[in-house]
This record gives C-alpha cells, structure tokens and sequence, in this order.
C-alpha cells in the first residue's frame, strides 16, 4: 500500500522550496510518493493553510508546518 506524503506549498514561497529540497533529499521508503499542492490553486485550500505554508502532511495528519521537523516525519513513517 502507498503512503502518500503532500506538501502543501505556494509558488514563490522560500520556505516551500526549503522544505520541499529537505524532504526531496530524505532516503524516504520505497512506499511513500511525495506530491506537491499549490494552495492557491484551490480556494479551499488557501483558506485552510494560507499563512501555514508550507505544510507536510502523511495520509493526511500534518506533521509540520513552517519548517521541516525530520524527527517527526521520520516517527510518522515508523508508525504507518
């Protein structure tokens, strides 16, 4: 079963691509897909995260927001 780790983000946001080159760098396990959401795509979405971004959720729990927290994707990724 693939997991599914999503980074919510915005275009021109720094903290975003920090974030995504941080998680994009991790030796994740072969049954975790990364996707990338632009919250201002989606009204309901910006609404949501809006100044949060960027925000790494599995399977939907957020894990972080702002900055990475390696430590606690790492747990995440354990516990399934």
């Amino acid at each position: 079963m693939t997991r599914t780790l999503t980074l919510y983000s915005r275009t021109g946001c720094h903290l975003c691509e920090q974030m995504l080159a941080q998680v994009a760098a991790l030796d994740l396990p072969h049954d975790v897909s990364l996707q990338t959401v632009d919250v201002d795509a989606d009204p309901v979405l910006r609404a949501r995260f809006d100044v949060d971004v960027p925000v790494l959720a599995l399977d939907g729990e957020i894990l972080c927001c702002h900055f990475l927290d390696e430590a606690e994707l790492r747990q995440a990724l354990i516990d399934g």
